[in-house]
């Protein structure tokens, strides 16, 4: 246990918040980012229900865009879990937009942390940043893989390849005079309980099917993990010192089809009201929609898309067992239920 506060960027976010709540669960003292500190009192009162908190969390303000306050953010701090990262559920009007503060605020995170000393910093990456831009490639994904620029992989996925790969290249290069080190977690599609009445891009899939405002669904493959065993993976890869230099995708040990999430999501609650449509469109119609929906547009490239994302390695070093996939499905959407989302 290190008693210097473990730095937690973007302490608000779906996974942040997660991670924050287990690294006060287990004893340790936690210092957090937030943008802008309107939402602390917010953020405090959605803690407060998980753990406590009484002198072991402490928030500042800092901003990925803006160089001021990282300096007080890393001051006295051994490790820093870099999770804050723009989601936003369409494709902006120019990839810049979401490409330039995901990696200018990913280097200047690390640099504010070398020059503070910082021993290591767990970066939460994504698995768009492995298996982007390889739709039709009917096989398992592995840490080895990265995602092809060269494609039409959207913004977003762009961002977090770039993002990581600038990371890299800091922690391998001569800036890096300290050996600061890094460890990357990759996930997929983040599911499972929501802790407060946010409404964040990753429950838009369950949000959608579960208030029926989609008549049907895609023949769409989705690789998913649970939003709690994500923050254990980062919390492990602080711990574990054979996680340096390694990146860790983090997936649930089966992917599935959209249409088994709707038919799940059927069963357990279409006896309470919910009309979860389960129809499978045909591929020609599903092209059509997504000329007009956005939502459909970003998830079209994926159609009939049959893969798989290994866990083997975040099992082997992290010593790391995920929820199944129809665990986290029903976690968030009975917590959707529960926060009055849904």
């Amino acid at each position: 246990m290190t008693p210097s506060p473990i730095l937690v960027t973007g302490a608000h976010g779906f996974v942040a918040i997660h991670v924050v709540i287990q690294l006060l669960q287990q004893g340790y003292r936690v210092r957090g980012t937030m943008r802008n500190l309107s939402r602390e009192p917010e953020l405090r009162d959605t803690l407060s229900k998980y753990a406590q908190i009484i002198d072991r969390l402490e928030i500042l303000p800092a901003d990925l865009e803006q160089d001021t306050g990282w300096n007080e953010a890393m001051s006295g701090v051994e490790y820093v879990l870099h999770i804050a990262s723009p989601f936003p559920l369409s494709e902006p009007k120019h990839e810049d937009e979401l490409i330039v503060p995901a990696v200018q605020g990913t280097l200047r995170v690390l640099k504010a942390a070398h020059n503070a000393g910082v021993k290591r910093v767990m970066q939460v990456s994504s698995n768009a940043a492995i298996s982007a831009g390889h739709n039709g490639e009917n096989r398992t994904f592995t840490e080895k893989d990265w995602s092809d620029l060269s494609g039409d992989i959207g913004a977003y996925s762009k961002s977090k390849t770039l993002a990581e790969r600038a990371a890299w290249d800091f922690i391998n290069g001569e800036e890096n005079t300290n050996k600061m080190e890094l460890a990357v977690i990759n996930p997929p599609l983040i599911l499972g309980p929501v802790p407060n009445k946010d409404v964040r891009t990753s429950i838009e899939l369950i949000r959608t099917l579960m208030l029926g405002q989609v008549p049907g669904v895609a023949r769409i493959k989705m690789g998913l993990v649970d939003v709690r065993d994500v923050a254990l993976a980062i919390i492990l890869a602080m711990k574990t010192p054979e996680a340096a230099g390694e990146r860790f995708l983090v997936a649930a040990d089966q992917s599935m089809w959209v249409k088994d999430i709707a038919d799940l999501l059927h069963k357990n609650y279409a006896s309470r009201g919910y009309k979860i449509n389960r129809l499978q469109f045909p591929k020609f119609l599903v092209r059509v929609i997504a000329l007009f929906d956005v939502k459909v547009a970003a998830v079209v490239k994926g159609i009939d898309w049959d893969y798989e994302l290994s866990n083997e390695k975040a099992k082997r070093i992290l010593k790391w067992t995920p929820h199944t996939a129809e665990e986290s499905v029903l976690a968030m959407a009975d917590s959707l239920i529960e926060q009055g989302v849904i």
